[in-house]
């Protein structure tokens, strides 16, 4: 330890050693890296799990958040997630709540201040992992590695694989999952704070780690696994067990083997049984909340997961590792997804990419060996507790005991970073005390850092809008079909149809299973008026996967406008037997009844619409014009006054039900509605217009001319308007003749 913090003295300035001093400067650092996002947009997963999620409205009872997962689908629903994260959703709905609404701003200022406070928060923890566990005779903890500890901290805040977790509002799962975890640790070192004989603990601060860690589990699923890191730490730290000691008495068959003390530590064991029952008990109350058991992933999401050979799953997944290891070392291709044809599997031994996982398990296993036989048993303790940190928060995305829904996932790095960032700091240390060039080993930190946070206020800016998001990603990951899709949605939702195009049609030649590209390609071609590719590429969506709903509505738009009503009414059905609760169907299955006069079907259609999703304004305006159109006047009435209880402000509808006020003779209400209208919209020509009619009605010929003449300036080509318009000046004129 002391030869550790020696080699690093030309590399850490005594000037910042101070606790204190030491997190101001690491909390500022990582302020630095990432204070470019603050003012970003929602992007990617946010608007599923942040704008789309009702859990975060007022109307939505707390109680509903234990039974949901972090998209706001039941827990039970065969087509949920089943990540089930109710802490880090709660603080979505605090943010929701204080900042008045879904403004960005203060979703990314709490999740750049949570890296903030993690990083500073690990030179406590990087100190007891360098440097041991001891106290002074008052309680206080002391930090026998503040250099090493301090670089490692530096390291971490800095390290470009987080941007994923801090820019993007979702990755806050993962800083509030590491932020427990972290304080699990801690706490777990507190029951030892007190001992004066060797194997005393405060059983309060071990069942308070446990507590700690389940709360980390309801914030990020991987928390649990401090319990197996504080495990590792007791046997290691407290226990003081000696692999090697243990593997040389076994091979020699020495009788002294069953004296080892840790083996009959008594307080070792019961701290081991509590971690064990605590760990199981929370891990079965996860898997009860869960209900139906895990999710279910398709292929594109996890291709090596579906494979048939048992030797290419595990080629692959030892290549996904390596790819993991790879973002840790040089953080310089980064891709906010990694799948869909991203990373083509191996499937034979002579892929060349073979190579990268003989270079993996090289390093790893030499790291062990040093780890578990080196003769210093400083290093042993160093290595053993990085790669610890390094392995254990990983576990849960190995595909080792259940599969997971990606390929390679940049936040799921964030914790297993730290012990990235001791392994190397450690590195740096050996490397220092080997050579001569002091100086040179403080100007390669220095520059690893500012390079790291280089790229880290580089990589921010590309996470503050999904245009330069996902137009990083092409370069990454060309080969990523639903990179292509996410620049084609982009651009779409911009306005240029031509270039999203071109992008779904990428996508789908990537990958000629993907629905959602075909679905909102056909939208586009329906929109442009090519209906017959827009129907193949629509059937081909539901063919391949028949219980997509959107895309059977969708195919149904499309064959009413090619006038096949049948097969668009055999969609529309279709889609709702696969999505009962679709109000967009029943709205649009409500214009192919209007449209085939089926006067009654197209109600009870559009009833169905707003009683699934009351603020559905279309389906009230459609059914307050039929009714108005069919002389229902008193029903057309009712239903508008309803429809304005619901949506009060929505100026479409009170234009509609003055419409039908006037026909009425309901005058001075309908006009109060007409000017409410064109008070919202004052440039909509139609409102003018019928409002100079409601006028003409009345006899207020001058207000009549002056609302017909402004009609017109906003819409010349308007028929109708102009041919009332000259019936009402001939009307003026033959008064003013009368007159004279």
């Amino acid at each position: 330890m002391a030869e550790l913090e020696a080699s690093l003295d030309d590399v850490i300035p005594s000037s910042v050693l101070p606790p204190f001093w030491a997190k101001l400067v690491v909390g500022f650092v990582s302020l630095v890296c990432f204070a470019r996002s603050y003012d970003g947009d929602f992007v990617f997963d946010d608007s599923e799990a942040i704008i789309n999620n009702k859990d975060l409205r007022a109307e939505t009872p707390l109680g509903d958040l234990w039974h949901h997962d972090f998209w706001g689908s039941r827990l039970t629903s065969n087509t949920s997630h089943k990540s089930y994260r109710p802490l880090t959703v709660l603080t979505f709905r605090i943010n929701y709540y204080l900042s008045g609404g879904f403004h960005p701003v203060s979703f990314h200022v709490v999740n750049i201040l949570l890296h903030g406070g993690i990083s500073m928060l690990l030179v406590d923890v990087f100190s007891v992992l360098f440097g041991g566990l001891h106290y002074t005779s008052r309680g206080r903890r002391l930090n026998l590695a503040p250099r090493s500890s301090l670089l490692a901290a530096l390291l971490f805040a800095t390290h470009p694989v987080h941007t994923e977790c801090v820019a993007g509002v979702v990755g806050r799962a993962d800083l509030l999952g590491a932020l427990f975890f972290l304080l699990s640790f801690l706490g777990y070192c507190k029951a030892f704070r007190e001992s004066n004989k060797e194997g005393a603990h405060s059983t309060f601060w071990v069942l308070l780690s446990i507590l700690l860690g389940a709360v980390a589990m309801l914030c990020k699923e991987q928390g649990i696994t401090v319990l197996g890191l504080n495990a590792v730490f007791d046997i290691l730290v407290i226990g003081k067990l000696n692999v090697l000691e243990i593997v040389q008495k076994v091979l020699h068959k020495d009788k002294s083997l069953e004296n080892i003390g840790v083996l009959r530590n008594g307080g070792l064991l019961f701290r081991m049984t509590l971690l064990a029952l605590g760990g199981a008990g929370v891990l079965y109350m996860r898997w009860r909340i869960m209900g139906t058991g895990p999710p279910a992933f398709t292929e594109v999401d996890n291709p090596a997961s579906f494979a048939d050979s048992m030797l290419v799953r595990a080629i692959n997944y030892n290549y996904y590792y390596s790819l993991n290891a790879w973002l840790l070392l040089c953080p310089w291709w980064l891709c906010f997804d990694w799948s869909m044809g991203c990373i083509p599997l191996i499937k034979s031994a002579g892929d060349w990419r073979v190579i990268a996982l003989a270079a993996l398990w090289f390093c790893l296993i030499g790291l062990m060996c040093q780890a578990l036989c080196s003769e210093d048993s400083h290093r042993r303790r160093i290595l053993t507790l990085g790669l610890g940190f390094l392995i254990i928060p990983f576990l849960p995305a190995s595909n080792l005991f259940f599969r997971v829904g990606f390929v390679v996932a940049e936040r799921v790095l964030y914790l297993p970073s730290a012990g990235y960032c001791m392994l190397l700091t450690f590195g740096f240390g050996a490397l220092s005390k080997h050579t001569k060039k002091k100086k040179l080993i403080a100007a390669l930190v220095l520059g690893i850092l500012f390079l790291n946070t280089l790229r880290c206020v580089i990589r921010s800016g590309e996470w503050r809008s999904e245009e330069q998001l996902f137009r990083s990603a092409l370069s990454v990951c060309p080969l990523n079909a639903k990179v292509h899709y996410n620049v084609g949605k982009n651009l779409a939702d911009k306005g240029n149809q031509t270039a999203a195009i071109r992008y779904y049609r990428e996508a789908v030649r990537l990958n000629p299973k993907y629905v959602h590209a075909m679905n909102n390609l056909g939208n586009i071609l329906k929109e442009r008026n090519e209906l017959q590719e827009a129907e193949d590429l629509l059937s081909l969506a539901v063919q391949i996967q028949p219980d997509f709903a959107a895309a059977w509505m969708n195919l149904g738009i499309v064959q009413n406008s090619l006038k096949r009503f049948e097969a668009a009414e055999r969609s529309y059905q279709t889609a709702i037997k696969h999505r009962r609760k679709y109000p967009d169907c029943y709205y649009n299955l409500g214009r192919l009844y209007a449209d085939l006069n089926r006067h009654v079907d197209a109600l009870n259609a559009w009833r169905n619409a707003t009683v699934l999703k009351p603020e559905h304004s279309l389906a009230w305006n459609n059914m307050i014009i039929l009714l108005d159109n069919t002389g229902n006047l008193a029903q057309a009435e009712a239903v508008g006054r309803e429809a304005l209880e619901l949506i009060p402000n929505d100026h479409s509808l009170m234009f509609s039900l003055a419409n039908v006020l006037g026909k009425s003779q309901k005058y001075k209400e309908s006009e109060t509605l007409f000017l409410k209208a064109i008070k919202a919209h004052p440039n909509t020509a139609s409102y003018h217009g019928n409002l100079a009619v409601l006028y003409h009605r009345w006899g207020h010929l001058d207000l009549a001319k002056k609302h017909y003449e402004i009609s017109l300036q906003l819409d010349p080509t308007a028929s109708g308007t102009r041919e009332n318009y000259g019936l009402l000046r001939r009307k003026i004129e033959q008064m003013q003749k009368k007159d004279v």
